[in-house]
């Protein structure tokens, strides 16, 4: 009996599947870090990620084009998968897994979430998003009998905020404040921040935020045991430094092999961000959404 994946709602992948996703991931970012190539693993990531690896590969390309001197191979072990059952394309699972980039114990040990999507049957699973947490920051997911776990709808309605809406809100938030989201490293005190810098002496800074969210970029995320939701979702940051009259503006090596232009007295730096964000129900006592990590990366440059 053939099943249709565009009709029936099925688990999105077998486990195995799911774990020779994640190996052919692993072998082929490997194989980009080490020779600072994006075409490497251009087949394996996409989305936020995607952008951020392969902006950063294309930069690193440029400024040492012999490759990574310092490479290490990345280990992903102890995986576990969130597998949800869904209808349609696209599909999306979650790779919860242990890396060698931290100790595995005490206040430093994390783990590396992954989430993989793909338009269609026969097309390689691509890795979207990736955020590090801590064990203790990772919900437990609510699963049925079977253990698949629960996709959250984009427009759920029974969240504090549904998952559509993050990418416009967290732009709104970053330009206004407001009471959406927590207090925190990546909400006020990097509003703090910006107001912080944006006259220094010479070189004055603006901001545009813009949400992300079409296509590879769409927000995904699981329902927990409590009925909260941790959800991904993407944005893009824009940042305009204007020097004043005989004023220089520092350009890096990475900023200037991304750059379009020349930097006169004018850059433009374009970021993409991924998140990983607890929704709690519109029940909950504490109505906000909290960060649990965000990662960003520069994509482009333009110098004027």
């Amino acid at each position: 009996m053939t099943v249709h994946g565009e009709r029936e709602i099925i688990p999105s992948v077998t486990r195995a599947e799911a774990a020779e996703a994640l190996t052919r991931f692993t072998v082929a970012y490997n194989a980009a870090d080490k020779a600072y190539n994006p075409a490497l693993d251009s087949g394996r990531v996409t989305g936020a990620l995607g952008a951020i690896n392969q902006a950063g590969l294309k930069a690193k390309q440029a400024t040492s084009p012999q490759g990574n001197p310092s490479h290490s191979p990345l280990e992903l072990t102890d995986a576990r998968f969130a597998i949800p059952e869904q209808r349609g394309w696209p599909k999306w699972f979650l790779a919860d897994t242990d890396s060698n980039r931290d100790r595995d114990s005490g206040p430093d040990d994390t783990r590396w979430l992954l989430v993989f999507t793909r338009d269609g049957a026969g097309l390689p699973w691509e890795a979207a998003y990736l955020s590090i947490l801590t064990p203790d920051e990772i919900p437990e997911f609510a699963t049925d009998a079977d253990g698949w776990a629960e996709p959250v709808p984009a427009d759920a309605q029974d969240l504090a905020v549904a998952p559509r809406a993050l990418g416009p809100g967290y732009a709104a938030y970053l330009k206004n404040g407001g009471g959406v989201f927590a207090d925190g490293q990546h909400t006020s005190d990097w509003r703090a921040e910006r107001v912080k810098n944006a006259n220094r002496p010479g070189i004055s800074t603006q901001y545009v935020d813009q949400a992300l969210d079409t296509e590879a970029f769409a927000p995904v995320g699981l329902r927990t045991k409590d009925g909260s939701a941790l959800v991904f979702f993407a944005t893009r940051h824009y940042e305009q430094q204007t020097a004043a009259s005989g004023v220089r503006l520092n350009i890096s090596a990475d900023v200037k092999a991304l750059m379009t232009g020349e930097a006169r007295s004018t850059v433009t730096l374009e970021r993409v961000s991924n998140q990983a964000v607890l929704v709690p129900s519109q029940e909950s006592s504490q109505p906000q959404v909290v960060f649990l990590n965000r990662i960003q990366g520069l994509t482009g440059a333009k110098g004027a």
